[in-house]
């Protein structure tokens, strides 16, 4: 069940497309032992992936159904699997993975909990697509980053950016009027 005050647009199945390769479909939010479990499909194009990135309070796992699936976390060779195997992340487990293969990655999985991961990547995802499907805008980034930092990370940008340039970047936003899309974003949670 989705919360009131977040999201309450979307029915399952729904897809985001990032415009750089990256289809994701949330299938449905289920109970799961540590809150809503998000299912999720996802289709990555070759060489596509998302950055370094973590979640601190959810774990994610990845089962390949088709294709090759590259995975790192820092510090860490790179480690591939293919169909059938499991890629899992921890919550708290900083990590990126991209399609290692030359045809699609077709992949099933879940986060949990779900807290608010459905509206951060839809949010993210939004904005690449209107950015030309490279980056996402980086009002948008210090936007979404600064907000939900207590769930998610990208750690590709570094803690200084994050905590001294992002907040000038929203109040730019907020005087330039950027940020009416977000209106209605969800609160985030704090552990």
């Amino acid at each position: 069940m989705i919360r009131a005050d977040a999201m309450t647009a979307f029915t399952y199945p729904h897809s985001i497309d990032n415009g750089a390769g990256e289809r994701l479909t949330f299938l449905r939010r289920v109970p799961g032992e540590h809150g809503d479990r998000l299912e999720v499909e996802n289709v990555v194009a070759p060489g596509a992936g998302p950055v370094m990135h973590v979640h601190h309070h959810q774990a994610e796992a990845l089962t390949v159904v088709r294709g090759r699936i590259g995975y790192e976390r820092p510090g860490q060779p790179y480690q591939f699997a293919g169909p059938g195997e499991t890629v899992a992340f921890a919550p708290g487990d900083v990590h990126r993975f991209w399609n290692a293969g030359e045809d699609d990655l077709h992949c099933t999985g879940y986060i949990e909990p779900a807290d608010n991961v459905e509206y951060f990547l839809a949010q993210i995802f939004d904005s690449q697509k209107r950015n030309g499907g490279g980056r996402p805008h980086i009002l948008d980034a210090a936007y979404l980053a600064t907000r939900y930092r207590s769930e998610f990370a990208m750690s590709e940008i570094p803690a200084p950016v994050q905590r001294f340039l992002f907040p000038v970047l929203v109040a730019i936003g907020n005087l330039l009027g950027r940020y009416g899309r977000y209106a209605g974003a969800p609160e985030p949670v704090v552990r």
